[in-house]
């Protein structure tokens, strides 16, 4: 449902992903935008949207959501909000392909980065970008200030 989500509003509002990683409770993207549009917010807000009304209609809707969340007819899928990062050169573009395939590992779901399925980080290798088994041995600095906060 995600990926069709994504999909549909892609064909709607183009952008390619550049690098992604979808975990259990949050996803990571680098988006290329079109020269003239910037509006990040409305297509993540959309593929959100759309993926909630599609869950809630396969599986009903889920119990536990807060009084904030039964106000505003959300659902306790997403965090309200995200990190939004416009990249400034190819080395800021290249820590920030890393720490996204590395996000499986850093979380402890994977011990390595090869074993996530949902990343581009297999693409990649098959590119010829990264060797297969990258990010073994070391850890990603995480600190808000090497991404530019």
């Amino acid at each position: 449902m995600l990926y069709e989500s994504i999909e549909h509003i892609q064909r709607l509002h183009p952008f390619m992903i550049e690098a992604y990683c979808i975990m259990l409770d949050h996803i990571h993207f680098i988006w290329r935008l079109p020269m003239d549009d910037a509006n990040y917010s409305m297509r993540i807000g959309q593929i959100k949207r759309r993926f909630s009304k599609q869950y809630a209609k396969k599986y009903g809707m889920l119990i536990g959501k807060s009084f904030s969340q039964e106000k505003r007819r959300e659902l306790p899928i997403w965090q309200r909000r995200f990190w939004e990062h416009l990249i400034r050169d190819e080395e800021d573009l290249n820590r920030h392909i890393d720490y996204i395939h590395y996000n499986p590992v850093k979380h402890a779901l994977v011990s390595r980065v090869q074993e996530w399925e949902d990343t581009s980080f297999h693409a990649y290798v098959q590119k010829g970008f990264y060797d297969p088994d990258w990010g073994e041995g070391f850890q990603i600095n995480e600190t808000k200030h090497q991404f530019g906060e």
